[in-house]
Formats: structure tokens, sequence, C-alpha cells
């Protein structure tokens, strides 16, 4: 009974830094196919600048996430952004930007080793 009562903290630490890292992968990779979803459509549309549209196609990859405002949602402000804009790719051609950002709601908050509210960013860039 010594033991466990010494080990239990442990094991509860344990636990729930397992949900919070696994909900934050599921987050990371969520975000990455978002981002790569907008930027498909908006280079196969050839209007790489269709932030409304963009933000339509990343919102459904995301709805499992929580702190997930809905499909209806402009996209502006946190949990979620998305911005659509035209630039040069590396290769000096035309090119669509995205980028979606996503605010995950704080699950465990881990003293000390996830301090403050994490932000997920991802850019996807596709020649048009």
């Amino acid at each position: 009974m010594v033991e466990f009562s010494i080990l239990l903290p442990w094991f509860v630490f344990l636990f729930i830094g397992t949900i919070d890292m696994g909900f934050y992968c599921y987050a990371l990779i969520a975000v990455q196919g978002a981002a790569r979803v907008a930027c498909t459509y908006t280079v196969m549309n050839s209007v790489p600048t269709d932030q409304v549209n963009a933000c339509r196609y990343a919102l459904g990859q995301m709805t499992d996430l929580p702190n997930f405002p809905g499909t209806s949602y402009a996209c502006t402000a946190a949990p979620v952004t998305v911005t659509a804009t035209q630039v040069t790719g590396p290769d000096g051609a035309n090119a669509a930007q995205v980028v979606v950002t996503y605010v995950p709601p704080t699950l465990g908050g881990i003293p000390n080793i996830l301090p403050g509210q994490p932000t997920i960013t991802r850019t996807v860039i596709m020649k048009l």
C-alpha cells in the first residue's frame, strides 16, 4: 500500500502527459492536412487568394479537434486562422501559399513543461 501511494502520482502524471502528447500530435497532423487541402483547392481553381473557400476546406479537415469553432467560422481570429496568398515559389514561378494557425485548448496543463497557450502553425506552398 505504501509503495502504491508513493508511485500513484507518477503514474497519474505519466498518464496525463501521454494523453496531452497524443492530442498535440493529432492536432499537428490535422492542421498540416488542413493546410494541404486548402492549398490544393486554391491551386486547382487558379485563385490563390480565395481565403473564404480555403477556410471552408481547411475547417472541413479540422472538425474533430477540440476548441473547434464550426464550419461556418470565418477563419480570421483565434482559435483558427487561414490566410491564402500568391507568392513567388522557390523556382521563381507563381505559387499559392496557405497558412493555417490553430490554438488548441490547454488540456492537462502540466506545469513548467507546457507553459502558456500553444499555437500550431503550418504553411504549404504549391506551384500554380
